[in-house]
């Protein structure tokens, strides 16, 4: 499933620093707002240390990760949702994406401009969460004008999509994202519809010299990372990273932690498949089912399901193979109800 993530923020935050260190470019990074006016695009491997244990139990020729796409959004600017900055543009680009990560400065350089004249993370957050929220509100005020003509006629279901979009209007007029509005389930279905900004989860991610001071926080979209720190270890062979980030008491680098944490913020997790021709990751939302997982490898693996062969991949991988597996009574058959969990090593059985 195809999967992107836009890195958004205003200009000089290092969001094109961090774009070309996930994706191993060289997306222009200069010292100037608007460097960016094309969206760079760039895919990322999930770091998944089950694969490589699992392509040596297999021996498989190939091993495939899964995989996200991100976006780097040129720096929007106050005022983006007039135009401002070109921001028009930047924000369409943002809607095409699935999720969004918000990059927010807390570093002092004095090489390095900030458009505001002075660092105020917080300041800075609630520019960018306002631009999004103001063009949701153009979005839904436009749209009100159309619907109102619609409820003339007396149809219940324009009637209702008219009440949600005032209620919509209402919270955004207070400042309120449309991820945080509650709402029933056929409410949230109309508002997918609308393809608003404030509807897609987001990630703060904090370019700081300082993580530690961020650990204590307990906001769970919140990721504190230092890119010139990152930059350093992207720059060493692997066995000099491993060893760098154990001198830094660092389990896992930064970029690793943001992959991982906008795979899960947009709900995803993965099933395993496993042989001698390649061990793949495949991605889907949580909660699927045997035979929705199943159309990840192909749609047709849907409606010609039979049953699917399961075992957890660290279950294989401590009995040495599959054979051993089968032998012990660790491979077990479920059905079109069971739920995939993350980690499942999967064997679909399907009718041909």
């Amino acid at each position: 499933m195809g999967l992107s993530l836009a890195i958004v923020g205003l200009p000089n935050v290092g969001k094109s620093s961090l774009f070309n260190l996930l994706t191993k470019t060289k997306a222009e990074a200069s010292n100037y707002p608007f460097c960016t006016i094309d969206p760079n695009v760039g895919i990322v491997e999930v770091p998944d240390r089950r694969l490589e244990a699992l392509t040596e139990v297999s021996k498989s020729k190939k091993t495939i990760a899964t995989a996200i796409e991100f976006v780097d959004i040129a720096g929007l600017v106050k005022g983006a949702h007039k135009g401002e900055g070109l921001g028009n543009q930047f924000l369409a680009n943002i809607r095409e994406c699935d999720a969004i990560c918000e990059v927010i400065r807390d570093f002092q350089d004095e090489n390095i401009i900030h458009v505001a004249g002075k660092v105020n993370p917080q300041e800075d957050k609630e520019t960018i969460n306002l631009e999004l929220i103001f063009a949701d509100l153009n979005s839904v005020t436009k749209r009100m004008n159309k619907a109102q003509k619609e409820t003339k006629a007396g149809d219940k279901e324009k009637i209702t999509f008219y009440q949600l979009l005032e209620k919509l209007k209402k919270n955004l007029e207070d400042g309120v994202a449309i991820r945080d509005i509650e709402l029933n389930e056929k409410e949230k279905e109309m508002t997918r519809q609308l393809n608003l900004l404030t509807i897609k989860p987001i990630l703060y991610i904090v370019n700081t010299d300082n993580p530690e001071k961020y650990l204590s926080n307990e906001e769970e979209n919140v990721l504190a990372i230092n890119v010139k720190i990152e930059q350093e270890i992207v720059d060493l062979p692997p066995q000099e990273q491993e060893e760098f980030l154990k001198e830094l008491n660092m389990g896992s680098s930064g970029l690793d932690k943001l992959i991982k944490s906008s795979y899960t913020l947009l709900n995803l997790e993965t099933f395993l498949t496993t042989g001698p021709e390649e061990t793949r990751a495949w991605t889907i939302k949580k909660g699927a089912s045997a035979p929705e997982a199943a159309s990840a490898i192909h749609t047709d693996f849907q409606k010609n399901f039979i049953r699917v062969e399961i075992i957890n991949w660290k279950t294989l991988v401590d009995v040495g193979s599959e054979k051993i597996a089968k032998e012990k009574g660790l491979i077990r058959t479920e059905g079109k109800d069971y739920i995939i969990k993350d980690g499942d090593v999967c064997h679909f059985l399907i009718n041909k």
